[in-house]
């Protein structure tokens, strides 16, 4: 990754800092449906809310697989040196935060024995680190092939991917709209997954185990890399618009219609957490909606004059937050944490909040840009410090 400001890529840095500030919003929102033992809403407002904010912002870990891509794949360096580089700006700041939220959150001795084998569960946003390094260990088999490849044999590939992205809908159709839950690496240890097309008790390495996941996000920043221009403004909106209120559609629609198949017509509607992973299935980042939505932004952003109109003096400002981007992922949570409890306090809980139906918006939208905020502020500061800060920040 460029380290000049004169040498980055203006229109990924901004695409960079708008996806982590989606990634605050997605967990300021999470109050709102997620409390108590598992699953939590209180009111149909809140549904509609929490559906319509973390449905506008779910492409964001896809537009950080997309922007590595743009930037590292394939590779340009042999795969030691790519691998030594990636250590130490991947793996040592994760390590650091990682120590920092189990010192801090539950009981730090059954934190650490927990961290040799997963992540703090208090800390749920660091399974993002473990995909990362996932498609990184992916770059290195992939890009001969990826350094030769024509159109059309990438946008076949991204067809066959295209398909996985149905694959959630599908398991809960074949199951009878049952809520489908699933754990594990190959999708299939929860004997209520609907197994598919190879897929057994014995083996969930089915058709499209290899191709399905966030190596397509790897395939779709390749292809927009070499074979999408920047267009113009309106071929941007006449393309981008409509894939991304389809893709929004999608994901606000199949939230909200789960949500009320639970509550029956009533509320508040609770279960275990498993009940909120199912709401979740429209939003997962390997379904079709989160995709589409990912196209549109990536168009939006990608589109030609978005550089030019960048004002010249807000450029190392933005360069600087998008160097410090890592940084503010593995550590917004501590802010987070402290910034949704303040204004929920300050305003209330829904309809009956001080602002009444827009009590919940103002809090997600407060919470959100305050830890933002802060969290930019307190990195950048971080990153400057001499030998230390980019252990800390990456």
């Amino acid at each position: 990754m460029p380290t000049h400001t004169s040498d980055r890529v203006a229109w990924l840095d901004n695409m960079r800092v708008v996806a982590c500030l989606m990634v605050m919003t997605v967990h300021a929102t999470e109050p709102f449906y997620l409390g108590g033992e598992g699953a939590r809403i209180l009111t149909p407002t809140d549904a509609v809310w929490a559906s319509f904010f973390d449905s506008f912002v779910r492409a964001c870990v896809p537009l950080f697989i997309i922007t590595s891509s743009y930037l590292l794949f394939p590779l340009t360096t042999s795969t030691g040196a790519f691998f030594r580089r990636r250590a130490g700006r991947l793996l040592v700041p994760f390590v650091v935060w990682s120590l920092a939220y189990a010192f801090v959150w539950g009981e730090p001795a059954d934190n650490l024995r927990a961290l040799l084998l997963n992540f703090n569960y208090a800390a749920g946003h660091l399974w993002f680190v473990y995909m990362l390094a996932g498609v990184y260990l992916l770059m290195p088999l992939l890009s001969p092939w990826a350094e030769r490849v024509g159109r059309r044999e990438l946008l076949g590939y991204l067809g066959v991917w295209a398909l996985t992205l149905l694959i959630p809908f599908v398991r809960e159709w074949a199951s009878g709209g049952e809520l489908l839950v699933i754990h594990g690496p190959t999708g299939i240890p929860n004997p209520a997954a609907y197994p598919l097309w190879g897929e057994a008790s014995w083996n969930g390495y089915g058709l499209f185990y290899y191709v399905s996941g966030f190596v397509g996000y790897l395939l779709l920043g390749l292809y927009f890399r070499r074979f999408v221009p920047a267009l113009s403004w309106r071929r941007t909106l006449v393309i981008g618009i409509p894939l991304w209120l389809a893709g929004f559609a999608l994901c606000f629609g199949g939230f909200i219609a789960r949500v009320w198949g639970s509550a029956g017509g009533g509320f508040p509607v609770e279960g275990a957490v498993d009940v909120a992973v199912g709401w979740e299935t429209p939003w997962y980042n390997d379904t079709l909606g989160v995709a589409l939505m990912a196209i549109g932004w990536l168009l939006l952003f990608k589109e030609k004059r978005h550089e030019e109109k960048q004002p010249a003096t807000a450029r190392p400002w933005l360069a600087s937050i998008s160097k410090a981007s890592y940084g503010m992922y593995l550590s917004h949570m501590f802010i987070l944490a402290w910034a949704s409890s303040f204004y929920c306090e300050w305003l209330g809980r829904g309809t009956a909040g001080r602002l009444g139906w827009w009590t919940t918006p103002a809090e997600i939208l407060l919470t959100a840009v305050t830890t933002f905020c802060l969290a930019a502020l307190a990195c950048v500061l971080l990153q400057r410090i001499p030998r230390v800060g980019r252990w800390l920040v990456g």
